[in-house]
C-alpha cells in the first residue's frame, strides 16, 4: 500500500502544469528583487543576511517541489527550509570572532536542506521508511538536472541582453545597457529567467527521466577503469605500507575521500534505481560490486591519515569537522561493503544491488539528521578543540616552545582566547611568557602554523647563535611565515651595541629573498628589518624611529655568496 502512494506521488510529480514556468518566473523573480533590498549592497548585518537567506532558500524550495496537487505541503516545506537557513545565517554572521567555523555551520544547512528536498518530493514526511527509493533516486536526478539546464539558460539569457544591449547602444538607446548596470535588475532577471527555465523543464520530466537513464548509462562505463585502479592501489598498500601513501603527500586524508565519493557515484551509476534499469553488462556489474567494497577501506585509510595528524597536532575545529566527514564516509563504507557481502552470492542476479539501495535511503535520511543537528547550536568545537589542546600541553604531548599558542589567538574563537588568558598566568614562566606574547598579536596575515610548518622553523640552523637569540629568532619565524616558506638559512653578519644582526636567506621556487633580523640584548624576538630602495632600515611596522643601518646592500659572489654593505663584507661566504 505505501509503495504503491509513493508511486502515485511520482505521477502526480510528472503531470504536466501549463501555468508552471510563468508562476516559477515570478516567484522567483520577486524573490531576487527581494533579496537585492533584503542584502542592501551585502552589508554583513545578522537580520539582513537571516532574511535573505530565507528568501534565497526559501523560493528555490518552494520552486523545486511546487505541484498544484500539493501546493499547500510545498509551502509550509518552504517555510521550514526558509526558518532553517534564516536562523542558520543569524547565527554566522553575528558570531564574530567568538566563534572561527561559521563556514561550515552555513555548509551543513545547506547540505540538510539539499537531501532533504528530494525526501520530502518522495513523501518521506508521509511514508517514513517505506518510502520508495525508486521515487527517491528519480528526483534526486530530476532535482541536479532541471536545475544545472535552468542555471544554462539564466547564462544565455544574459548573453543574448548583453548582445540586444549593445545593438540598441549603437543607434543611441542605453535603455537596456542602463539596466544592466542596475543591480536590482540583475538580481530580478536572474531569478525570472532561472524560474522560467525551471518551469519549462520540470513540465518536461518524463524525458528528463529517460535522459537520467542515458547519462547514468555513460558514467556507469568509468565504473570498470575506476574498480580496476582501485584493485591494483589496495593491492600496492597492502605490500607497501601505509606509510608510501602518506610519504607521497600531505594531503592523504582529501584524496582518500574523494576516491571514496567517485566509487559512490560510479557504484550507483551501475545499481540505479532498480533492476530492471541497472546495468544488464556482467563487466560493469562486477565493476560496481567491487567499488561498493571499495568505499570502506578508503574510508578507514582516510581515518588513519586523520588520527595519525591529530595524534601528532591534536583538535582543531577544522579537524572535528573532518572526523565528522571520515566518520560518515566509514558509515557509508561499512553499510555498502555489508550489502555487497549479504548478497555476494547472487551477484548477476542483483541480490546486493537491492541490499544497497535501502542502505541509501538510509543513509540519507541519517546524513541529513546529523547535518542538520551540526548547523544549530549545539556544539562548540573551538572549545572542544582549545581544551584538548591545553590537555596536550598540559600532559607533555607537546613542548612549552612547541606549542601553538597562535592557534588558541586565531583559531578557536572565544574558547580559545579564554585559554591562551589561562596560560599567559600559568605558573611555568615560559608558558606564561609565550601565551602573553600570542595575545599581544594584533595580526596574522598568513594563517595558523600548520604542523609541517613547526617542523621546518625547528630545523632551522641556529648553532652560531647564543641560544637567547635562537629562540628569538625563532619566535620571529613562527610570527612571520613567508620568511622561510620553503626552507631557509640564516646566517650571523655582526654584532653591537644595538644586538646581533642576522640574515634570513630564503629559497623559493621562482628564486630567492633574504630578511634581516636584529636580535635585541634580552629582547623575547628578533626585530624584522626592510630593505627600501637598495638600503636597510627599520621595519614600519615595528614603529622604530632610528636608523640600524647605513649604506647600500648589496650581495656579491665569492667563494660562494656574501653580504656586503657599501662595497665591503660584512660576513663569511655563505651557500
Amino acid at each position: 500500500m505505501d509503495d504503491n502512494r509513493a508511486e502515485a506521488g511520482t505521477d502526480a510529480s510528472l503531470n504536466e502544469w501549463a501555468h508552471r514556468p510563468w508562476a516559477l518566473a515570478a516567484l522567483l523573480g520577486v524573490a531576487g528583487l527581494l533579496v537585492h533590498i533584503a542584502s542592501d549592497g551585502g552589508e554583513q548585518v545578522a537580520w539582513r543576511m537571516a532574511l535573505t537567506a530565507a528568501l534565497v532558500f526559501g523560493s528555490l524550495a518552494c520552486a523545486v517541489t511546487l505541484s498544484p496537487e500539493r501546493w499547500r505541503s510545498s509551502a509550509v516545506f518552504a517555510g521550514a527550509v526558509a526558518l532553517v537557513m534564516a536562523g542558520i545565517a543569524w547565527r554566522a554572521t553575528s558570531a564574530g570572532d567568538r566563534y572561527s567555523d561559521e563556514e561550515f555551520w552555513v555548509a551543513a544547512g545547506i547540505l540538510a536542506v539539499t537531501l532533504s528536498v528530494p525526501l520530502f518530493q518522495a513523501g518521506f514526511h508521509r511514508h517514513r521508511w517505506a518510502t520508495s527509493y525508486k521515487t527517491t533516486h528519480f528526483h534526486v536526478w530530476t532535482d541536479a538536472i532541471t536545475a544545472a539546464g535552468a542555471l544554462a539558460f539564466v547564462g544565455l539569457s544574459w548573453a543574448l541582453l548583453a548582445i540586444l544591449a549593445e545593438l540598441f547602444s549603437a543607434i543611441k538607446i542605453d535603455l537596456l545597457k542602463d539596466l544592466i548596470d542596475e543591480e536590482f535588475f540583475g538580481w530580478t532577471f536572474s531569478g525570472a529567467a532561472f524560474g522560467a527555465a525551471l518551469g519549462v523543464l520540470r513540465n518536461q520530466l518524463k524525458i528528463i527521466g529517460t535522459l537520467q537513464n542515458v547519462v547514468l548509462l555513460v558514467l556507469s562505463i568509468l565504473a570498470v577503469p575506476l574498480a580496476i585502479a582501485l584493485v591494483l592501489f589496495l593491492l600496492a598498500v597492502l605490500v607497501s605500507g601505509l606509510d608510501v601513501l602518506w610519504e607521497a603527500t600531505r594531503s592523504a586524508t582529501p584524496l582518500l575521500l574523494a576516491i571514496a565519493v567517485g566509487c559512490f557515484v560510479l557504484a550507483n551509476s551501475v545499481v540505479r534505481d532498480d533492476d530492471e534499469n541497472a546495468s544488464h553488462s556482467r563487466v560493469l556489474r562486477v565493476a560496481g560490486f567491487v567499488l561498493a567494497l571499495g568505499i570502506l577501506p578508503l574510508a578507514v585509510m582516510a581515518a588513519l591519515s586523520m588520527g595519525t595528524r591529530i595524534a601528532q597536532h591534536g583538535l582543531s575545529p577544522e579537524r572535528l569537522w573532518a572526523l565528522i566527514a571520515i566518520a560518515v564516509a566509514v558509515a557509508y563504507g561499512v553499510a555498502y561493503f555489508a550489502s555487497a557481502i549479504r548478497g555476494w552470492r547472487k551477484l548477476m542476479e542483483g541480490g546486493w544491488r537491492g541490499h544497497l539501495r535501502q542502505s541509501n535511503l538510509h543513509l540519507a535520511v541519517v546524513t541529513c539528521a546529523i547535518a542538520l543537528i551540526l548547523a544549530l547550536p549545539i556544539f562548540n568545537f573551538g572549545a572542544i578543540s582549545a581544551s584538548n589542546q591545553i590537555a596536550r600541553l598540559a600532559s607533555g604531548a607537546v613542548s612549552a616552545e612547541d606549542f601553538d599558542y597562535a592557534a588558541l589567538r586565531w583559531d578557536f574563537g572565544d574558547a580559545g582566547k579564554e585559554a591562551l588568558a589561562g596560560l599567559a598566568k600559568s605558573n611555568n614562566p615560559q608558558i606564561a611568557k609565550l601565551a602573553a606574547g600570542a595575545q599581544a598579536m594584533e595580526t596574522r596575515a598568513f594563517g595558523p602554523l600548520r604542523g609541517e610548518q613547526r617542523e621546518a622553523i625547528a630545523r632551522v640552523e641556529l648553532s652560531e647563535f647564543d641560544e637567547a637569540a635562537a629562540s628569538a629568532i625563532r619566535a620571529r619565524l613562527r610570527e612571520d611565515l613567508w620568511l622561510c616558506q620553503e626552507g631557509c638559512r640564516v646566517a650571523r653578519l655582526r654584532e653591537d651595541a644595538d644586538g646581533v644582526l642576522a640574515l634570513v636567506l630564503n629559497t623559493r621556487s621562482g628564486g630567492s629573498s633574504m630578511r634581516f633580523l636584529r636580535i635585541e640584548p634580552g629582547a623575547d624576538k628578533a626585530i624584522l628589518l626592510d630593505i627600501v630602495q637598495g638600503r636597510l632600515g627599520p621595519s614600519v611596522a615595528r614603529e622604530v624611529t632610528e636608523t640600524d643601518i647605513e649604506g647600500t646592500v648589496e650581495m656579491r659572489p665569492f667563494a660562494g655568496q656574501q653580504i656586503y654593505i657599501d662595497g665591503k663584507p660584512v660576513s663569511d661566504p655563505f651557500n
